[in-house]
């Protein structure tokens, strides 16, 4: 991650989705109206979490299979980084459900399994922190991360659409999808997501080099020439 092109184009995705989720057009949805313009932030962001979710499991698998301690550190730096996503994406969507639904939070079954999904990721967190040995919790964590993330698939993607629910794509209910979608919403949508798992991924490196340098002494190598620790 030495080139710095893919952080320049995560700045101007996103400078785009604040300045066309606020400014361009959007159609009339009933009940929705202005507040469509929610699914440039508040969608991306669980996209966000889902994406640094993913590359936590690589890492957590890589880790598994060498034992080599920087893909732990690697790993649980997207983790964490996506619960920042996780809370965000909960916190902008009770702020649509209260102006589309009438409540902040009204029990909707996929509410309820993305609350459950991020208490799972925290519970990984806490794991981490009550096993003193290094190696050991590294192991028991990079486990747990592997259960966690198979949990998160059901509990997104499968449970909400057994049921009643007012979340779109659930329970009968149209989603954003591209079906659905209004064409004039695509190139921002797509754009935002893009820019918003961009910037996770940005976040995480900088939490990585901390963690490398923390870690330092259980390493044994050269961190510097891997994440340019050295450059400004």
């Amino acid at each position: 991650m030495r080139k710095s092109w893919w952080k320049i184009l995560s700045v101007l995705l996103l400078a785009y989705t604040f300045t066309g989720g606020l400014l361009l057009p959007v159609p009339e949805k009933f009940i929705l109206n202005e507040t469509i313009r929610n699914i440039f932030f508040h969608v991306p962001m669980w996209f966000g979490m889902i994406i640094l979710f993913t590359i936590s499991l690589v890492f957590s698998v890589r880790y598994l299979r060498s034992s080599n301690l920087r893909d732990d550190i690697i790993s649980i730096q997207f983790i964490n980084v996506g619960l920042l996503y996780g809370a965000l994406g909960l916190v902008t969507g009770m702020e649509w459900g209260q102006f589309t639904w009438g409540s902040a939070w009204s029990n909707d079954p996929k509410q309820l399994a993305s609350a459950i999904c991020m208490l799972i990721y925290f519970a990984a967190l806490a794991l981490r922190g009550s096993i003193p040995d290094y190696d050991k919790r590294a192991k028991i964590a990079a486990v747990y991360n592997v259960f966690s993330f198979a949990l998160m698939i059901p509990l997104l993607f499968i449970l909400p659409r057994l049921t009643d629910s007012l979340h779109p794509g659930n329970g009968g209910n149209p989603g954003f999808n591209t079906k659905d979608m209004a064409p004039e919403l695509r190139p921002t949508f797509y754009m935002g997501v893009l820019g918003w798992a961009l910037l996770g991924t940005w976040i995480a490196t900088l939490q990585i080099r901390l963690g490398f340098i923390e870690k330092k002494h259980l390493l044994n190598e050269d961190i510097s020439e891997n994440f340019d620790l050295d450059k400004k």
